[in-house]
């Protein structure tokens, strides 16, 4: 038996389901599967934490599909004009996606949905669905697992969480890469895939989520949507963005040093200076291509937001988003928002540091690849310093 096989066999009997619906994800799969194989490096607990990700996401996909064809009327409502986030990580994203969600009038991908969609989430127990408990003693282990992780990336299971799980199953997300060591893999998705499907996919679970859990104005959050502005534009084409910008100084070091908390118990060999090249070429072609997305006359449907200014006054720059939008930014809103800030210092988890010359990483030469960034958007150098977003 092959290893896809094997893998697709163990997630129909987890589930009890066989219908993967269609077969946009069999690419991604297999590359995936073969680089991860042939080239992450992985050991032991390493490849027993690979395949039981690959099959918990095809048990997602297999769930997903099940519920479709017990209610096809999930996918009349459409998704109209989400906002979503992109830009560069460890910008802030995490704070200003937030804060959004303190809105009750918009919709988001909270973490426990994003662990498991299925059975879509209802209204009535949305605030006491036994996923939620479920999920909270998953980051708490993950938190115990990884000590610097909670300071690195905070999360919490009712809070806002990014696309890329659901990305994921159709096997064209940037998650893998935070785990093990795929260039096959990588190269492959940021220059080959297709991305358009991945979208499809991901709009399909948005409807499953909001079908019997209003409201449906989305707002979404995933900074390598960068890299595949084109695709996500094809899917959401009535979609408006929001980026946030820091001195890439304070953003490659950062992911470079979340890359290693994340992949480093996987592997006996941690391949750093893989880790840098990747991120590196990653977020320069990624940006390039959002650079010449908006050059091509679709700028207006772009709203930016500079890291130093939202830290100053992160209530003031959302009320000029809303303000962009059009839409009205209630008193409660801003009431629940600056609970939420005030709950949640930067370093309420401490602070998180790093050094960004023993991660191999050359800080001149790395603004210099990156000037037409910094240059087009107006991002002012900072010092460096030691915390992430």
């Amino acid at each position: 038996m092959s290893r896809i096989s094997e893998l697709l066999d163990r997630a129909s009997a987890a589930t009890r389901l066989d219908d993967f619906g269609s077969d946009s994800y069999r690419e991604g799969l297999e590359i995936l599967v073969f680089s991860a194989d042939a080239q992450a490096r992985l050991n032991e607990r390493g490849r027993a934490m690979f395949d039981g990700q690959i099959v918990d996401l095809l048990s997602r996909r297999l769930e997903v599909e099940h519920w479709y064809a017990l209610h096809p009327e999930i996918d009349e409502p459409e998704i109209v004009a989400p906002l979503i986030g992109l830009g560069l990580p460890r910008t802030g994203s995490t704070a200003f996606s937030c804060l959004l969600a303190e809105d009750p009038a918009v919709r988001f991908i909270r973490t426990w949905e994003g662990d498991m969609p299925c059975p879509p989430p209802e209204s009535a127990t949305e605030h006491s669905d036994p996923r939620i408990a479920a999920s909270a003693q998953r980051i708490e282990l993950t938190n115990q697992y990884f000590p610097r992780l909670k300071a690195m990336l905070p999360l919490s299971a009712t809070g806002p969480i990014e696309c890329q799980n659901f990305m994921a199953y159709d096997f064209k997300s940037q998650t893998f890469l935070a785990t093990a060591r795929l260039p096959d893999y990588t190269r492959w998705l940021l220059h080959e895939a297709d991305l358009v499907p991945t979208y499809r996919y991901l709009k399909r679970v948005l409807k499953l989520l909001q079908w019997r859990c209003p409201p449906s104005r989305w707002r979404l959050k995933n900074p390598s949507h960068t890299a595949f502005i084109g695709a996500l534009d094809a899917v959401f084409p009535d979609a408006r963005y929001w980026m946030t910008h820091r001195d890439i100084a304070s953003v490659i070091p950062s992911v470079v040093d979340l890359y290693r908390e994340m992949s480093g118990p996987n592997t006996d060999a941690l391949d750093t200076d893989h880790i840098v090249r990747t991120n590196i070429d990653w977020w320069e072609l990624g940006m390039q291509r959002l650079i010449a997305f908006r050059e091509a006359g679709q700028g207006h449907r772009f709203f930016d937001v500079h890291f130093a200014t939202f830290q100053q006054d992160p209530i003031a720059v959302i009320a000029d988003l809303y303000a962009f939008l059009g839409e009205p930014l209630t008193d409660e809103t801003r009431r629940r928002m600056a609970i939420w800030r005030q709950e949640n210092p930067a370093d309420k988890h401490g602070r998180n540091r790093y050094d960004a010359a023993a991660l191999g990483i050359d800080i001149a030469e790395l603004r210099q690849t990156f000037r037409f960034y910094s240059e087009y958007f107006g991002v002012a150098e900072a010092n460096p310093a030691s915390s992430g977003a």
